[in-house]
């Protein structure tokens, strides 16, 4: 009988693993050693031969200090290592729960389908060009792979021709199609100026019933409405891809059915999110105009329909003048030095500290004053430039967290909404959101990355709580961030699909913790 370590070494020999799918392998093996699915941490050896992580297989593949390099975790597999993406789903199998069994099968998938997407991007890959244009920078954003997630390339589901025709990554354009929604049904505040008449999408004149944009992918989940033959309106996928633009000025958020960033953070739109945002929009409105010294700009998000289903909704997204770039865009290879050269006289260090100066002043007064966190990640911030200073846009909040006290502390009004899991009476909640999206997503995964070191990310956060001097909120979060001795991380590959949320127990499968990495804001550079 062969061992499985023979025959592992059998199969390497016949085999030797494309650079792709090692490069991805790592990824996952990181992703779960981070969140120490399955205990897997406990597999993790040390010798004088250094530290390593025994897998299914047998073979111990080799471990680095997470570092810089690995800003959220202790270890990384170490760069270079030969590891194939079945001996890292053969180790998943066999230290999962069977409970599990379901949720690690369709990981096994992810993993498959995001290999493949890379496999198309390479082949199809052309020589990354700036073009400075709000969608230009959503393309070169969507050619970043996701700083924590592993397999956030995969949008299950899809083939080939249709990431090519409708993923952002490939720059494509297409059509939208259009459905017939009895009004009866329909709860809408406002239309578009581009909205089509009957006659454009092919249909005869129905006085009962509106037009409603559909994503092609989504045609057919949708339930028995009319849908016109005719598609109307060219499009561009933004990062999110559910999200085109119409034009520089104007996105359009739409249901698609797929996944990303885990099997269960599906692309529909609960109608309730459409309204929630709306009022998390005017709540942050109503603190800009209390603050009129940060340098905010909000997407305006306020003109939204549905039709009490998920695949039938829609969202406008309206943005402000000036040259717009997505804050994911930035980890773009030539993204930084541009606009350093044009903006910042070729001072990349005073770009990012200018960046992280609004970052922080703006999120750090939301915390300490208003008792407010955004899930405001890479993707859902951008720098905008035009007369006077960079300033910083937020859009898409039905993420957010509020505490209903700090909130009536100010006078400001609580929201009603309608997703009572946006509001919480405890601090270390709002900290959570603060940690693992402003500090870990939209600071140091970008500025690190750039820098290769935190040090302006301290220095900045630094300013910014001092700005509220012995506050016991700010001290709190000054607790939990430049003091703290590691910090805390989301079990996204977890919640998102190996384990069901009845054995997860999580309320929102995005604000899933239970994982921590070294405080990588006490680690001096040099």
């Amino acid at each position: 009988m062969i061992s499985l370590r023979r025959r592992s070494r059998a199969r390497r020999v016949v085999r030797a693993v494309p650079e792709r799918e090692a490069y991805l392998a790592g990824r996952v093996l990181n992703a779960l050693l981070r969140e120490d699915y399955g205990g897997l941490a406990a597999r993790v050896t040390r010798d004088k031969a250094g530290v390593a992580l025994a897998l299914a297989s047998g073979r111990k593949v080799r471990l680095t200090s997470g570092g810089f390099a690995g800003l959220f975790q202790d270890f990384v597999v170490t760069p270079g290592e030969d590891l194939g993406l079945d001996e890292v789903l053969e180790t998943l199998a066999e230290v999962a729960e069977p409970a599990d069994a379901t949720g690690v099968a369709a990981f096994a998938e992810e993993c498959r389908e995001t290999l493949l997407a890379l496999d198309l991007y390479d082949r199809r890959q052309r020589p990354l060009e700036i073009d400075r244009t709000t969608i230009g920078y959503e393309a070169l954003a969507a050619c970043v792979d996701h700083p924590i997630y592993p397999t956030a390339r995969c949008r299950s589901g899809l083939d080939s021709e249709e990431l090519l025709a409708y993923a952002p990554e490939f720059s494509p354009e297409f059509e939208l199609r259009w459905a017939a929604v009895p009004r009866d049904d329909v709860v809408a505040r406002g239309f578009g100026e581009f909205w089509p008449s009957f006659a454009d999408v092919g249909l005869p004149e129905l006085g009962t019933h509106v037009l409603f944009p559909v994503h092609p992918l989504t045609v057919a989940s949708l339930p028995g409405v009319i849908v016109g033959p005719r598609p109307y309106l060219r499009v561009r996928p933004t990062l999110s891809m559910r999200t085109v633009e119409v034009d520089a000025r104007t996105h359009l958020k739409l249901p698609l059915a797929t996944s990303t960033l885990g099997a269960r953070n599906r692309r529909s739109i609960r109608p309730g999110t459409l309204r929630d945002g709306a009022e998390a929009e005017r709540l942050l409105r109503g603190v800009l105009d209390r603050e009129p010294g940060l340098r905010v700009l909000l997407a305006g998000e306020q003109t939204y329909g549905h039709a009490g289903e998920e695949y039938l909704a829609w969202m406008i997204r309206r943005l402000p003048a000036g040259e717009i770039v997505s804050v994911a865009a930035l980890a773009a290879p030539g993204v930084l030095p541009d606009l350093a050269a044009r903006h910042y006289g070729g001072d990349l260090a005073a770009l990012l500290r200018d960046y992280l100066t609004c970052l922080f002043t703006w999120n750090v007064t939301l915390f300490v004053r208003y008792g407010i966190a955004l899930e405001a990640h890479q993707q859902n911030l951008a720098l905008v430039f035009g007369d006077g200073p960079m300033r910083l846009l937020v859009k898409d909040n039905d993420g957010l967290l509020a505490a209903r006290d700090r909130l009536a502390a100010t006078g400001l009004d609580v929201p009603a909404f309608g997703d009572q899991r946006m509001l919480t009476d405890d601090p270390h909640a709002l900290a959570d959101v603060f940690v693992t999206i402003t500090l870990h997503l939209a600071a140091a995964a970008i500025t690190v990355g750039a820098l290769g070191t935190a040090d302006l990310v301290r220095a900045t956060l630094a300013e910014a709580l001092d700005a509220f001097g012995d506050d016991p909120t700010a001290r709190l979060l000054r607790a939990r961030t430049l003091d703290a001795a590691r910090l805390v991380g989301k079990s996204m590959v977890t919640a998102g699909t190996l384990v069901d949320k009845s054995r997860t127990g999580a309320r929102d499968i995005n604000k899933f913790y239970g994982t921590s990495g070294p405080n990588y804001l006490t680690l001096r550079s040099g």
